[in-house]
Order: C-alpha cells, then structure tokens, then sequence
C-alpha cells in the first residue's frame, strides 16, 4: 500500500505548530479528543504504571492519564513544539498536576530514555506525522522504551482500500499544503506488526467521513 509522502520539514513542523498551539484546542475540537478518549480507554493503564505520550500536543490526554496512572504512577510526555508544550504545562497547572508530568521537547525517531521504562507509549494522530520511512524508526524506539509485556495505544487515520471521494481530497490537500494539513491516512496495523508488536484490539471509526483506528498493541 501506497503512503503519502510528508513534504515538510521538522523544522518547519515545528514552527507550524508553534504558531498554531494558542488555537489548536479549537480547531481540533472534540473530533479528536473523543478518539483519543477512546484510545485511552482501550489502553486501560492501570494505577502505578509509567506511561509516555509521543507527541502530546496541549496535554488533554496528559491529564487522563495522570488520572488513570494514579500518585504512585508516572506521565512522560515529549513533543517537537515548545509552543505546544507551554499548553500542556498550562492545563496540568490548572489541574492541579503540574508536578505529576515529565514534559520534554523532542523528537520520536531518538527517544531520550532508557529501555524498558515504560508500561504503555500512547501516541494519537501522531504516528501519521511521520514521513513513511521514519514510521519503522519510531516503533523501533517505542519497543525499545517499553517493558516485556508493555502496551502500545495508537489512534491514527486510517487508509483504506479502495479510498472514498473525502480521502482522496484530504490526501490532495496534504500534498498541497502540508504545512497545514501535516496529516495524513496510513496502514497503522501492517507497521505495527513489521515492528514486531502483537495487535490485542482495534476498532474503526469515522471522522468527517476519514476512516480513523484505534488499535492496542503489545510488546512480546
């Protein structure tokens, strides 16, 4: 299967981000927070865990997981975009869990942690940032981060076969204007497993008419 290429740069990215963190709430909505919600109901950490968010954007699902890690567990969370970060520190303040997180800018092709550390890496419409050859690269470095044992929960659009009128535009408008619509469709399930992950669950559900996936994986 044919994936789109990601034709902008990291630094670029980066600098889109940025000037996007104050409105992203509001443009994302709750279109993506409902997946993401769905995602880390299906991730199902448990009290204790140490947990890690790729990409972590203004820090919704960072407030979740504190709650669903519980104050024996641990939330890390890394992002390319200090914009999108001063967000996350923003709205963990505001709940009163300022202290609870680890937030660190960075980029998921070179996790900056020691392997093993985690039960469970969460990353949603994340993965799908990646240009397609360093997709490989980033689930190498989420098995390496992650216990025996541990969990992956990935949300991501979903390209389908053949593809429907609204995909087919989405991808034109990613082609075009990438610096905005960064996203785009991929076959997470098949990059999953090449990675070495065992899919546990996987559910399809529809936004604006785009397939997305929520998928748990885990590391054997």
């Amino acid at each position: 299967m044919h994936l789109s290429p990601v034709n902008r740069s990291k630094y670029s990215a980066k600098q889109a981000y940025d000037r996007l963190s104050g409105i992203y709430d509001f443009l994302a909505g709750s279109s993506e927070t409902q997946f993401m919600l769905q995602g880390l109901l299906m991730l199902a950490v448990h009290q204790g865990d140490s947990i890690l968010e790729i990409g972590c954007g203004t820090g919704k699902a960072l407030v979740e997981l504190c709650h669903q890690a519980g104050e024996r567990g641990k939330v890390h969370a890394l992002d390319l975009s200090p914009g999108m970060l001063g967000k996350s520190q923003v709205r963990l303040a505001k709940a009163g869990m300022g202290q609870r997180v680890s937030l660190l800018e960075g980029d998921g092709l070179t996790l900056p942690y020691k392997s093993g550390s985690f039960n469970a890496v969460f990353l949603s419409f994340t993965l799908e940032l990646f240009d397609t050859p360093e997709i490989p690269l980033v689930l190498a470095e989420c098995q390496r981060v992650l216990q025996i044992g541990g969990r992956l929960g990935v949300v991501a659009m979903l390209k389908s076969e053949p593809q429907g009128w609204i995909e087919r535009l989405y991808e034109w408008f990613h082609l075009h204007v990438p610096t905005y619509v960064d996203c785009r469709p991929i076959d997470a399930p098949r990059l999953i497993q090449e990675a070495g992950f065992s899919i546990e669950k996987c559910r399809v559900r529809s936004m604006w008419g785009l397939p997305v996936e929520i998928l748990v994986a885990s590391k054997q």
